[in-house]
């Protein structure tokens, strides 16, 4: 086991150093960082400021180094103030290690810099602020999935070819094939709005929202409804699928008909035999969604206004706020990584068939 993860965290360095490499090259091209943080309202004396003080007067390759710098949990400083790899307290949140000469060598949180357009807060903070909600969203959203679309599969698996299977099939067939952001739409202005007396649900809010006095947030969970039921919607339905092609294999294998021959019912056949294997696909593709949920959620919150890391990559997106685009794409990236290796982890303990070399 301790060997498979070491392997698994191995290639997940080398994965992130890719994605890494990618995007800060990728939104380096995009234009001139200093410009971009400055605005319309700039000046040369301003610009050429800026650049010393962010290290964009470097050229390309040692930015990049700059970079890595930054996000690397062990890292360089040198103890020249005006450096730009000096060990500013405000910048960093650091425990020297050892120094030769004039370099510091530092254990530290990883730096996200700051934010363009919200200057003087950094990208960090900014991310943790934002990636609470959204994974409350996600969870939400995959539990939903997960609790009906077992339940639903397992029906669709037992009555398979009757008319509640074909129901069950072209409901499941209609979600995969919906968009996020028709949904998120058509329930917003159903719900939110046609039927907001009867459902008394907001048409957009957030997890917190002030009280009636404007003074105090208060948790209105109602206002997650919604949201987590449009985004759950797409994984729900593959989550059928898969249970009912998986389950109906299961229920085939002359492991299951020795348990019929020993005289067990059909649901202690199914709930202790059948289900548990079927599982399998299910609990891969679970993953796959979960992750893809913290970053597919963008369209959703949105619309919704829910105050997520998808609605915040939106709004760095329209006022070209690099640094947080930046490193909302390097958090997914890490969350997609960590799933995967746990997921593969749960795969083998559903089935001793597999195993972890």
């Amino acid at each position: 086991m301790v060997r498979y993860l070491l392997h698994k965290v191995f290639y997940a360095f080398v994965t992130l150093f890719g994605v890494i490499t990618v995007i800060f090259f990728l939104f380096n091209k995009l234009g001139d960082p200093a410009k971009m943080m400055l605005g319309q309202n700039q000046s040369e004396a301003q610009v050429l400021a800026v650049k010393k003080k962010y290290g964009f007067d470097k050229p390309i390759s040692t930015q990049f180094l700059y970079y890595l710098n930054d996000l690397s949990p062990i890292s360089f400083h040198s103890k020249t103030p005006t450096n730009y790899t000096y060990l500013a307290p405000k910048k960093y949140t650091a425990t020297t290690l050892f120094s030769v000469g004039n370099t510091s060598t530092v254990i530290k949180m990883p730096y996200l810099r700051e934010s363009f357009a919200k200057q003087g807060k950094k990208v960090s903070q900014v991310i943790g602020e934002t990636l609470p909600n959204t994974f409350v969203l996600a969870i939400s959203a995959i539990i939903i999935a997960i609790l009906l679309g077992v339940v639903f599969g397992i029906i669709s698996a037992l009555y398979k070819d009757t008319w509640i299977d074909k129901t069950i099939q072209v409901l499941s067939t209609f979600g995969m094939s919906v968009p996020s952001f028709f949904s998120a739409i058509l329930f917003a202005w159903l719900f939110g709005f046609v039927l907001h007396k009867y459902t008394n649900l907001e048409m957009t809010g957030s997890l917190y929202a002030l009280d009636d006095f404007g003074e105090n947030m208060q948790i209105q969970w109602k206002n997650l409804i919604l949201p987590a039921i449009v985004l759950g919607i797409r994984p729900l339905a593959v989550v059928i699928q898969l249970m009912r092609n998986s389950l109906l294999e299961v229920l085939n294998q002359d492991y299951i008909r020795t348990a019929r021959a020993k005289g067990l019912s059909e649901f202690q056949v199914i709930k202790n035999h059948a289900v548990k294997n079927a599982l399998n696909p299910v609990v891969t593709a679970i993953s796959g969604w979960f992750a893809s949920m913290l970053a597919g959620a963008v369209f959703v919150e949105y619309i919704f206004g829910w105050n997520g890391l998808g609605k915040e990559i939106v709004n760095a997106l329209n006022t070209l706020d690099l640094p947080v685009i930046m490193g909302a794409v390097l958090v997914i990236a890490m969350i997609f990584i960590t799933i995967n290796i746990f997921v593969d982890v749960i795969y083998a303990w559903l089935d001793p068939r597999v195993k972890l070399s």
